[in-house]
């Protein structure tokens, strides 16, 4: 049971290209809760060239995930900071089973509430292959859903706008295949402890935001 006693932790499982990190963002601002990316602090270290960047670096350009140690210490630290006390949006974590048990143990009594986020892979291709991001403050576009006023510049902050390396159509098979054979069994682990909620993503964002808010507890 979830109630004021108890954080609400909000899991958003999904493939790559599914929305996870739209839709975070958006929770966010309604929950007022913070939005945790793993990918976001990996990508962090990879720019500020810790150990930590660059190991995680060469799992992420060729589509693989990160070793399950590098990603959990990184998380718990994350979590256990003050803003967190009321709840947290995860994205990108947990993606295994050994993730998602860790993180079980370290939750305790709190109950998360899960989002599968669904979409057929020609869709992910599409998204993924057409997503750029600001190489100097980091926002995304989409040249399809969300493009630049001028193409190639930032519209906030004037910088170059680039794929990213993993948004290759290559990597982002790779990236699909490993999903498939190592994150899609989390769905069957939540679903078996009537965790789970699936939601269409093939639709627009503001459907999807209904859809989800209406499931969290304090925030519809």
């Amino acid at each position: 049971m979830i109630t004021d006693a108890y954080p609400l932790v909000l899991i958003l499982l999904g493939p790559p290209g599914s929305g996870k990190g739209t839709q975070a963002k958006m929770i966010q601002e309604k929950c007022e809760i913070p939005h945790i990316s793993t990918g976001d602090l990996l990508r962090e270290h990879i720019r500020n060239s810790t150990d930590l960047g660059k190991e995680a670096k060469g799992f992420m350009d060729k589509g693989q995930l990160v070793p399950d140690s590098l990603v959990l210490d990184m998380l718990f630290e994350r979590i256990a900071q003050k803003d967190c006390a009321k709840g947290y949006i995860l994205d990108g974590v947990p993606r295994t089973l050994p993730q998602a048990e860790a993180l079980q143990s370290y939750l305790g009594k709190t109950i998360p509430v899960v989002i599968n986020l669904d979409l057929s892979e020609k869709q992910i291709i599409e998204r993924l292959t057409k997503r750029v991001t600001c190489e100097n403050c980091g926002h995304p576009y989409h040249l399809l859903y969300s493009p630049p006023k001028k193409p190639g510049i930032c519209d906030l902050c004037g910088g170059h706008l680039a794929q990213r390396a993993d948004d290759t159509e290559a990597v982002i098979r790779k990236r699909l295949k490993v999903y498939q054979e190592q994150t899609a069994p989390l769905i069957a682990f939540y679903a078996d402890k009537k965790m789970l909620h699936t939601i269409d993503c093939s639709v627009n964002k503001e459907t999807i935001l209904e859809q989800i808010l209406s499931i969290l507890p304090h925030c519809s």
